[in-house]
């Protein structure tokens, strides 16, 4: 008998989200699927900048941007504001936060510690299908370069560190690595601006290398490859911000100041 699909789908989401083909088939079945597929979208349009640093977001209207019940906004919003994506107060409502240097500067410091870690520890506790998901996370990667495609850059980004924390096998350090992640993750958007593509095309290949020490079972390898791929960020943001001049977020000149 085959297994019920509601109980295969909350043992994914437990393992660290929604499974893309559960998406296709369950979704008007599974409110969590759907709440999930919300915080995804809300996480990545702040990212993006879609939704803007300082923006306040009324749930009404991300209910019809989002196609989608309050239920599953609010509880985006919910987990947002745990990983210091949107602040939440009583009566001002939530806002997109703020873009803030020395907050992406302390994340890369924690980063830098835990991450290179993690991918140590995914060479060895990796399932065959964890190290297949990391393998291929940038497989589409140069035509959404070619076609100039964020989104899809972006999003193969996320999934390539978060599949990586997952892996390690500890939750309480994937618990804090994957909002790091995100937080940095809106600077990078920023940094793709004056990038160049073969410096694109070198930050992917690194990110690559990554995924082949972990398929390779290379605890010291992937350490050392996750530590190119952090070392290079910080350089890249600070020229990104350089660049911006007067044209930067008012919390990252501030930040500078």
């Amino acid at each position: 008998m085959s297994r019920d699909p509601g109980k295969k789908a909350a043992e994914r989401l437990r393992d660290g989200g929604p499974d893309e083909r559960l998406l296709a088939g369950l979704d008007e079945w599974s409110p969590e699927l759907q709440k999930a597929r919300v915080y995804e979208q809300i996480l990545l349009d702040i990212v993006l900048g879609e939704l803007a640093p300082g923006a306040r977001l009324d749930e009404q209207v991300l209910t019809r941007r989002y196609d989608s019940g309050l239920a599953g906004v609010r509880d985006a919003l919910g987990r947002l504001a745990l990983e210091g994506m949107v602040v939440r107060r009583s009566r001002a409502g939530t806002t997109v936060s703020a873009l803030d240097l020395v907050d992406l500067r302390e994340g890369y410091e924690a980063r830098a510690l835990i991450e290179p870690h993690c991918a140590a520890m995914a060479a060895t506790n990796a399932t065959e299908a964890e190290i297949s998901q990391i393998a291929g996370a940038f497989n589409d990667a140069e035509r959404a370069m070619r076609e100039g495609d964020r989104r899809a850059l972006v999003a193969m980004d996320q999934r390539f560190h978060a599949a990586i924390a997952r892996a390690s096998r500890n939750a309480a350090l994937a618990r804090i690595l994957i909002p790091l992640q995100h937080k940095a993750a809106r600077f990078w958007v920023y940094a793709m601006v004056v990038t160049s593509d073969e410096e694109r095309q070198a930050d992917i290949c690194q990110h690559r290398a990554v995924a082949g020490r972990i398929a390779a079972r290379d605890p010291e390898g992937a350490r050392e490859a996750m530590m190119l791929v952090l070392g290079n960020m910080p350089k890249t943001v600070h020229r990104s911000l350089s660049g911006w001049g007067e044209e930067a977020p008012p919390a990252a000149r501030l930040a500078r100041a």
